[in-house]
C-alpha cells in the first residue's frame, strides 16, 4: 500500500475500529461459527457457510486497516490559514451551491480523500482560492469559501 497521511485523530479512529474488529467482532464470528457447527452437516449448514464467509470478510477488513496503519505517516493537524488533510471545507460550485467536506482518507459521509481530484486541488489553498476540479464528465470549478481546522 502506497503512503497515507493520517492526523493523529485519524489514526486514533481506525486504530479503534481495528481494535473492535480484532477483540469483540471477532470473538462473536468465532461462536457464531461455534454454534453453527453444532447445528450438523456442514456441507449443507447455511449458517455455518455464512459465519465463515462473514470470518472471511472480517479478516479481510483486519488486514487492510493494518496495513493503512503501518504504512501511515501522522501530520500536523490543519490550520484554518491553509486547506490540509484534516481540514473541514466549505466550498462552492458553480452554480452557487455549498457543500461541506472534510479532507480525510478515513472515510465518512462527508469526507473527500486527499488522493481524490477535489482533495488534491484543495490541498494547500486558502480561502478564496478557485480551483478546478478534473472530473469524469469535464472539469469544472470549486471556490474555497472556509477552512477550519480539524
Amino acid at each position: 500500500m502506497s503512503e497515507e497521511q493520517l492526523t493523529e485523530e485519524q489514526h486514533a479512529k481506525l486504530a479503534a475500529e481495528l481494535a473492535e474488529l480484532e477483540g469483540p467482532a471477532r470473538a462473536e464470528v468465532v461462536r457464531a461459527i461455534a454454534t453453527a457447527r453444532g447445528h450438523g452437516d456442514l456441507s449443507e449448514n447455511f449458517e455455518y457457510h455464512a459465519a465463515k464467509n462473514e470470518q472471511g470478510l472480517l479478516e479481510r477488513r483486519i488486514t487492510i486497516l493494518r496495513a493503512r496503519l503501518d504504512g501511515a505517516v501522522l501530520v500536523a493537524p490543519a490550520s484554518s490559514e491553509v486547506a490540509g488533510v484534516g481540514s473541514h471545507v466549505v466550498i462552492e460550485d458553480e452554480s452557487g451551491a455549498q457543500l461541506t467536506l472534510e479532507i480525510s482518507s478515513v472515510s465518512g459521509a462527508t469526507t473527500v480523500s486527499p488522493s481524490s481530484p477535489l482533495g488534491a486541488a484543495l490541498l494547500g489553498r486558502r480561502v478564496g482560492d478557485v480551483v478546478d476540479v478534473p472530473a469524469p464528465r469535464g472539469a469544472w470549478k470549486a471556490k474555497l469559501v472556509e477552512i477550519r481546522a480539524g
